[in-house]
């Protein structure tokens, strides 16, 4: 749930209400002229310096000059304490309630009152019942390991907002960004200007780090999505899903109420990234300088439609070219031989295609995306990583059903993939087949409680050599979100 920033605004009105006292309080304390000139001095200085409008520092001033009953002394007590009663209603009416009229003018076409903070935070339990193999080990959920217990996932804050109308920023910092060994810390995840190029801002320059075009569920927000973690096809092409770059995106007025609509009703979007999108980016993943000075480019076509019904769908495509140099260390051999892959000092050549079809829930829901191509993968004989073939993907069906109780969403979703995982060390081979079978249940809108057990036909071991595979393994999971 999106809150407004509003320390700036009460840090204002506070300000305000004091000066006005001060100025009831002065007036009544007459004949002290100094006083009321200091006052008027710093008034002076205040809207010289823009903390308040030339309008509030007449407001101010007027009270200032109190009426004469108040100052007389030989005024009756039960007349000055009516008068006095009479100037705090009437400060009180400019400086509280929800549209302070004051407040409202000294704040007007400030930039900082159109910057929104907002953000979510998960709290997860992880229990692996059983297992065949290695130990089961998942890149992106530190909270799937025997030896782990409670887990807070994710900590995001989110500050967005329009500069201007032609300039949108956006930064989001997470505050337990470690999901894998070692300690947790505060990691810059976005930070990026978005540039309109025209009054309707149908066409955005993007630039600085940000989530990169490839994989609608890759840029679907992880507060959205009702599983866990995203499927390891589309996510091993960009783990993290950010990067630091450049982008030019297009979208139509259509389109973007369609985005509108869709986020409106709650139906787990993606968000705006364009009906069409083409970009480069530095290629090595999030928070990682470039080690070939040779960018990836992103192109993206994905289109929202509405049908007669009123249900919304969603079709796109795209694909990324770019040369990338996976991380290495040294593995010992079977043989008792210790050696570090080799690869092109350019990087590996690394290209995909992904295709992807949405059915929001409607109240039925269907997701699927499949990705192929070829990308740096470790040789059998661990002596070199080399360009190889690759595919998978993810089907996903859910449920949106509200009733008295709250929202209920249940989903079903198959994870596969064939290929490798570029990011790891040494980027070996990896191959998943697993299925969840869950259920989110939200009773107000700020929490969210899901439960996913996971049944893992298959997965390689990918952190630690050697690089083996866990079988038949089983796993629930609790997970509390909370928005705000």
């Amino acid at each position: 749930m999106k809150i407004l920033i509003n320390g700036m605004m009460h840090s204002t009105r506070l300000c305000v209400r004091l000066l006005l006292l001060c100025a009831l309080v002065l007036g009544a304390c007459r004949p002290v002229e100094a006083s009321n000139e200091a006052l008027l001095r710093l008034l002076q200085v205040l809207r010289d310096r823009g903390s308040i409008t030339a309008a509030d520092y007449e407001d101010i001033r007027k009270v200032a000059e109190a009426p004469e009953v108040i100052t007389k002394p030989d005024a009756p007590p039960e007349t000055r304490v009516e008068a006095l009663e009479v100037l705090v209603a009437a400060i009180t009416a400019q400086t509280e309630g929800a549209v302070p009229p004051l407040v409202n003018k000294a704040l007007a076409g400030k930039w900082y009152e159109r910057i929104g903070l907002r953000g979510y935070t998960q709290f997860r339990y992880t229990d692996v019942i059983a297992r065949e193999g290695l130990p089961l080990d998942v890149p992106n959920d530190r909270s799937a390991n025997e030896n782990e217990s409670f887990m807070i996932r994710r900590g995001r804050f989110v500050w967005s907002g329009d500069v201007s109308s032609r300039l949108a920023l956006y930064a989001q910092a997470d505050f337990n960004a470690s999901t894998g060994s070692g300690d947790f810390a505060l990691q810059m995840r976005d930070l990026y200007g978005d540039i309109a190029l025209d009054n309707a801002k149908a066409f955005r320059i993007r630039l600085g780090q940000s989530k990169v075009p490839f994989g609608w569920v890759n840029m679907q927000s992880s507060q959205n999505r009702a599983p866990f973690e995203r499927p390891d096809a589309l996510n091993s092409a960009v783990e993290g899903e950010r990067d630091l770059g450049a982008s030019l995106m297009w979208t139509s007025s259509t389109a973007r109420q369609h985005f509108r609509d869709i986020a409106a009703q709650g139906l787990k979007h993606s968000g705006d990234y364009g009906v069409l999108a083409f970009g480069a980016y530095s290629g090595q993943g999030l928070n990682r300088p470039d080690q070939n000075g040779d960018p990836h480019y992103v192109a993206r076509a994905s289109i929202p439609v509405k049908l007669a019904s009123g249900q919304f769908a969603e079709f796109g495509v795209q694909v990324y070219h770019g040369r990338f140099v996976s991380p290495t260390q040294a593995i010992t051999t079977t043989g008792g031989v210790s050696v570090t892959p080799t690869q092109d000092s350019r990087g590996t050549l690394d290209q995909r295609v992904a295709m992807t079809a949405v059915w929001y829930p409607q109240p039925l829901g269907l997701e699927a995306e499949w990705t192929f191509g070829r990308g740096p993968t470790l040789r059998d004989d661990s002596r070199r990583i080399e360009r190889q073939d690759l595919s998978g993907g993810y089907v996903q069906v859910n449920y949106r059903k509200r009733n008295a109780l709250g929202t209920w969403f249940p989903f079903s979703r198959w994870n596969y993939y064939d290929g490798s995982r570029k990011f790891a060390r040494n980027a070996p081979k990896d191959k998943v087949n697993e299925i969840d079978l869950g259920v989110e249940f939200a009773k107000w809108a700020e929490v969210e409680i899901t439960t996913v057990f996971t049944r893992t036909f298959t997965r390689t071991r990918t952190g630690t050599f050697p690089y083996g595979q866990t079988r038949d393994a089983s796993r629930v999971g609790v997970q509390v979100q909370w928005n705000y």
